[in-house]
């Protein structure tokens, strides 16, 4: 295996404790026959259980040890791969190279573990290549992806020749891209180096809510939905502030849109305030790549002292670089105005032609006038808070009849926060929980 892996040229910058260069390390002590046979059962079973934590993360079934193959293959970005991303495969002396590694891949597909197996009397790579996993668990990774993955490593597994594998694997950087992009919906910022390359980290458990499942606020969700779908064709789009009062469902839509629009390539990146300093790292790492960014900012707002909202604004509009066209930002707010205004910020108010002018108040109110789109979430009417409650309530199976949930979510927003979808929610698991 290590005489097939030091050929690789583009996809050989493997880490060293990664399962593919461990299991060379072992394979090549077998051959050497220079070995004491407990230790390498026990470092074999480790990388084993690695391709079954992967497997079982991704749902994957079969050939175990072709998926983690095809897995190395879809998420390692390097520039021939995510330059395929961006525009398909070109024709280039670099595909010279690819070929050469695809070569090195088929091999790897087919490797005869037979020799390491008998030497060493396990059978656990006779198992990984005929693996039936007990049922379908929750995937933690998005199914449809995983579907796709498994559909890539059989066609990867039929493949003639190079020039198959090499068809199949950069039509598949096309169509679906490559790296955690590729395999995930959302991610928050994680460390940044002294060079400022910042590392994403996937969000893994994300709320499965469509915007079907958030009653009510027709309006708002249609100008969501309108502003997504032209950003997500290519078209000019604005970024959006959802602005009003708690548990109206703000955060909520936006998680529904990017649920919605993940098949067409939408991607979502959590920011916090304290990391607004880094946005234009950010933007550099994403820029190129073949997705469309919502660069999702919370309950957004900021106290008087807080002046993180400079580096916000200067990177929706105003800074000396153009804002790319797959990137746009989204931000909730429980304030209008997102800055807490104080009367200090008037005394330096003056009167020009009758028109009362403020310096401190017109750059604090700038930052919301860079949202090309904001919609309202209000708090919702005893009527409307009443038709959610008993929508959800029978959605949920509650066995109630209408006149019986109004009354009993009335005693409930009572001593439970006021009238809100979120309270309604809160009602409908009580009741959940309390027929269970």
């Amino acid at each position: 295996m290590n005489e097939i892996i030091s050929k690789l040229i583009i996809y050989g910058d493997l880490p060293k404790d990664c399962i593919l260069m461990e299991l060379a390390d072992i394979c090549a002590q077998v051959k050497s026959q220079d070995y004491n046979k407990d230790i390498l059962i026990t470092r074999i079973y480790k990388q084993i259980k690695k391709i079954l934590v992967i497997a079982t993360d991704y749902g994957f079934d079969d050939n175990l040890w072709q998926n983690y193959l095809t897995y190395l293959l879809i998420t390692d970005e390097n520039p021939f791969s995510i330059t395929c991303e961006k525009t398909g495969a070109q024709n280039g002396s670099v595909n010279h190279f690819a070929k050469n590694d695809f070569k090195a891949f088929m091999n790897l597909f087919h490797y005869d573990f037979s020799y390491l197996e008998k030497a060493l009397d396990i059978d656990c790579f006779s198992t990984l290549s005929d693996y039936h996993a007990i049922g379908k668990p929750e995937l933690m990774y998005n199914k449809n992806v995983s579907e796709k993955v498994q559909a890539l490593s059989k066609k990867l597994a039929s493949a003639n020749n190079e020039d198959d594998f090499f068809e199949y694997v950069t039509g598949f950087y096309k169509d679906y891209g490559v790296g955690m992009f590729g395999l995930n919906k959302a991610f928050r910022i994680g460390n940044v180096d002294e060079f400022g390359h910042i590392t994403f980290q996937a969000i893994n458990n994300m709320d499965k809510v469509m915007l079907d499942d958030l009653i009510g606020y027709e309006i708002q969700k249609k100008k969501l939905v309108d502003n997504t779908k032209a950003f997500v064709e290519g078209k000019k789009a604005n970024n959006c502030l959802l602005f009003g009062d708690s548990g109206t469902g703000k955060s909520t839509s936006i998680k529904a849109i990017v649920n919605q629009f993940y098949d067409q390539g939408l991607r979502m990146i959590e920011i916090y305030k304290h990391q607004f300093k880094d946005l234009s790292n950010v933007i550099a790492q994403i820029k190129n790549r073949n997705y469309k960014f919502i660069i999702y900012m919370d309950d957004l707002s900021f106290e008087e002292f807080e002046v993180e909202y400079k580096f916000l604004k200067a990177v929706i509009e105003g800074g000396v670089e153009t804002k790319p066209e797959n990137i746009l930002i989204y931000a909730t707010s429980n304030r209008r105005h997102l800055i807490k205004e104080t009367w200090g910020d008037r005394s330096d108010v003056q009167v020009d032609n009758g028109i009362h002018k403020s310096d401190t108040m017109e750059e604090k109110l700038s930052l919301v006038h860079r949202f090309g789109v904001t919609i309202s979430y209000s708090k919702p009417s005893p009527k409307d808070y009443f038709h959610i409650a008993t929508e959800l309530a029978h959605r949920a199976g509650i066995q109630m009849s209408d006149e019986e949930i109004r009354a009993e979510a009335n005693k409930w927003e009572l001593s439970h926060g006021g009238i809100s979808g979120r309270t309604a929610q809160q009602f409908v698991y009580y009741l959940s929980a309390m027929e269970q």
